[in-house]
């Protein structure tokens, strides 16, 4: 395993995400920090190269976190930057390729054919990955984009919902159970929240924001079903 790569990847991407530059905040970090949490997980479930997956998730979105306008196509741009990246520490080519197919093929919004186990992984960690960081959820409805509280809720129960489909079959099976306790935790706290809403109890937006994040403690508690 070659960890100087993983520290190394771990701190470059931590400081692409506190420029500037980086439109998606420092959410977008416990984001990738997630992937390669869960690539990790699903590595050792089905025997994938895990030193492969767990770079490809460091690198995996480093495209749209260096330039935003590289989004749309940040899975094509990103394998190319991840290639440049890697030769700095002569990885192994072959090695190198196997990243590069991760990352190409993790968007599940594109839906390209996964043609290795480690490809998979990656793809399977960026979908369940949401279900880590709901908390980046809620901000991007409630302040970023100014939703009234029934389109957030919707939005964001609407991400988990399209998130988990996008699972393969076995992976499905595997996190089936964090999904259905994340939806009911969700459940309780929309309730809660709309009663305060409805009763006209003076929230002011971050206020609102920090009840809604409560359920990051009980959600990152939440054991996974083996």
């Amino acid at each position: 395993m070659r960890e100087d790569i993983l520290k190394s990847l771990q701190k470059e991407i931590y400081e692409r995400c506190q420029k500037e530059t980086n439109k998606f905040g420092m959410g977008c970090y416990y984001h990738i920090v997630a992937v390669v949490k869960n690539a990790e997980i699903l590595a050792d479930k089905y025997k994938a190269d895990k030193e492969v997956v767990m770079i490809a998730g460091w690198l995996h979105d480093v495209a749209s976190i260096t330039d935003y306008s590289l989004y749309e196509l940040h899975h094509v741009y990103g394998a190319k930057m991840a290639y440049d990246i890697l030769k700095e520490y002569n990885y192994d080519e072959k090695k190198i390729i196997m990243v590069q197919e991760c990352i190409k093929s993790h968007r599940g919004s594109v839906n390209l054919r996964k043609n290795s186990i480690e490809e998979l992984c990656v793809a399977d960690a960026d979908a369940i990955s949401h279900f880590d960081s709901v908390p980046s959820l809620l901000y991007l409805a409630y302040v970023q984009r100014g939703m009234g509280i029934e389109d957030g809720k919707e939005f964001v129960k609407g991400k988990l919902k399209r998130s988990f489909q996008k699972l393969s079959p076995e992976s499905k099976k595997y996190y089936k159970t964090k999904f259905e306790k994340v939806m009911e935790v969700l459940a309780d706290i929309f309730l809660e929240t709309k009663v305060d809403f409805l009763s006209k109890i003076a929230y002011n937006l971050s206020q609102s924001i920090l009840l809604l994040s409560t359920v990051t403690e009980r959600v990152l508690s939440m054991p996974i079903t083996k």
